[in-house]
């Protein structure tokens, strides 16, 4: 099973990644924990290019290529091999991101990004959890962090707020796979309602 975590910066994916495959594991369950941009040492290479530096570093079609490129080497190297040892793999952020944030917060890319996953991807996740949160809230959140990989949290509030209608959206036209959940609460919280939709989906009954 291939589970994403998305949303918006600051949102608290790789918390409540890092949270559901301890619980999972606790269960049972060979659980492979990964990211992107990165999760392979090529993809890594390439998450420093597009995660560094000035916002006007790359345009949003280079993003596209550059993103796709790392998601290629994911999936060959890390995602495809743990799925066929029969582990679940989550991971923190997949194509939904690509679509949101170059595919639609800086102009109507959506069919080039679609093109280049159909073509080169070609797998969805068969489960995307969405934390969803005030973009206000989750800028301060991720700017808190003090890190050095903030260039698109650079881009601003606005971009933040274009990238949450974008997911929502995403959420709205994908139910069969998108799990909506609310990123505002405490951390444990959030967790137990993770771990709840991801055990009924593996159709196992919630503790």
């Amino acid at each position: 099973m291939l589970i994403s975590l998305e949303g918006i910066d600051g949102s608290g994916k790789s918390t409540q990644a890092r949270l559901l495959g301890e619980a999972l594991v606790a269960r049972g369950h060979a659980v492979v924990l990964t990211r992107e941009p990165g999760g392979s040492p090529g993809a890594e290479e390439i998450r420093r290019l597009v995660l560094e530096g000035d916002p006007s570093r790359w345009s949003a079609e280079t993003e596209i290529l550059l993103f796709t490129a790392a998601r290629r080497d994911h999936m060959e190297r890390t995602i495809l091999p743990a799925l066929a040892a029969g582990r679940i793999v989550v991971t923190d952020r997949f194509a939904d991101s690509t679509r949101v944030f170059q595919g639609l917060t800086r102009g109507d890319l959506t069919e080039i990004v679609d093109r280049l996953h159909a073509l080169v991807i070609g797998r969805e996740p068969d489960l995307t959890l969405l934390f969803d949160l005030d973009p206000a809230t989750g800028l301060a959140r991720a700017r808190g962090r003090r890190g050095h990989e903030e260039r698109f949290e650079d881009f601003g509030p606005e971009f933040q707020a274009r990238a949450r209608a974008g997911f929502l959206a995403l959420a709205r036209a994908h139910p069969d796979r998108f799990v909506v959940i609310d990123a505002a609460r405490d951390a444990a919280a959030v967790a137990s309602d993770v771990l709840a939709q991801v055990l009924a989906r593996l159709g196992r009954a919630a503790p």
